[in-house]
């Protein structure tokens, strides 16, 4: 496949007439614009990208941006960008999912475009919550999330998107959220990245589940609780008076204080995108004793589904001849003789 093209744009090229309908407050907002923001930074090309989604708030995202895109059915958005990768593999993909589309009727789906590694960027907007059928708790709500669906609290165990993705094998996932003014950076990221590229990003729902990750997220104020993961880097967050390190007889990460700025001495972890066990701890830090990790958590690519079709459709077609009416009559035939007026 060729190099893109990278074109001039501007942030107007990616607004659509079309008037923008969340909650006033929605994170979406804040999403679309950082996404409208991050393409012309790309070079990307209106013509060649495609916005994909499922059912849900997130899913009103192709209607707000100008390029191509298809608003499909719950859950099914992954089976939709796959079948338009393979009809057409230079065009750029992305699949917006939100947590109850991607997680619940679309798990299925997401498993498999993120095993078979589908060159796209697949944006997972978490509030924790089903927002469009009114409140009812989600995959990721959660335990003890009163809604309409568990007015006493829910019991359920909830899921993690980002554990889910490398549980089905994501070559690279990333974490954001709504306000952030680093969540172009991860979307970039995703885009370099060739394969299927994984983003959770916490969105705040204004109506049914306002303010419910504050302790990181908030405006002001919540910075000394976000780790943001840069290659190459130290893991370090409040002020890098803090940081991640292991506990080697445990097998577990832990918070260590940093004297002086001599992180080395604290024994403070530096960033390898491509250590996949790593991650996957990250992930899995109760939040409240450490903070949120954020940023790219995991990057490592690998072929990609459509380049594996690719060469196998040539390996299989290669001396053939491409003649539609010779293998219509390949096998069997026979040939029905007489008129209308013989008997049957």
């Amino acid at each position: 496949m060729n190099a893109p093209v990278k074109i001039e744009t501007t942030l107007k090229d990616w607004e659509t007439d079309q008037e923008v309908r969340w909650c006033p407050g929605c994170g979406d907002y804040a999403i679309l614009k950082a996404v409208q923001r991050t393409l012309p930074q790309l070079g990307a090309d209106p013509a060649k990208t495609v916005f994909i989604s499922g059912i849900g708030c997130s899913s009103r995202f192709p209607y707000y941006m100008e390029s191509y895109g298809f608003h499909t059915i719950h859950g099914r958005a992954p089976a939709v960008a796959t079948g338009v990768k393979l009809a057409n593999p230079e065009l750029d993909i992305w699949l917006v999912t939100g947590d109850g589309d991607g997680l619940s009727i679309g798990g299925n789906h997401l498993m498999h475009v993120l095993r078979r590694n589908v060159n796209m960027q697949i944006m997972l907007f978490n509030n924790e919550i089903y927002g469009l059928t009114k409140g009812q708790a989600s995959p990721t709500s959660r335990e003890g999330t009163r809604s309409p669906s568990s007015p006493l609290g829910s019991v359920d165990h909830p899921a993690k998107p980002a554990a889910f993705a490398l549980g089905a094998g994501a070559r690279f996932v990333g974490r954001g959220f709504d306000v952030s003014k680093h969540l172009p950076d991860v979307l970039k990221a995703a885009h370099a990245h060739q394969g299927a590229a994984f983003i959770e990003i916490f969105q705040n729902c204004i109506v049914y589940n306002k303010d419910v990750f504050d302790d990181f997220a908030a405006p002001k104020g919540a910075e000394d609780r976000q780790l943001w993961l840069e290659d190459g880097k130290p893991m370090l967050f409040a002020g890098e008076t803090k940081g991640i390190a292991l506990d080697r007889d445990a097998l577990e990460l832990k918070v260590v204080d940093v004297a002086d700025g001599d992180w080395e001495a604290a024994g403070v972890l530096v960033h390898d995108v491509t250590k996949r066990q790593v991650a996957h701890m990250l992930v899995d830090m109760p939040f409240g004793p450490f903070p949120m990790a954020l940023g790219v958590l995991y990057d490592d690519p690998r072929p990609t589904f459509e380049s594996a079709v690719i060469a196998e459709r040539e390996q299989a077609s290669a001396g053939k001849e491409a003649n539609l009416a010779k293998l219509l009559a390949k096998g069997q035939t026979w040939t029905v003789s007489g008129t209308a007026q013989d008997p049957i």
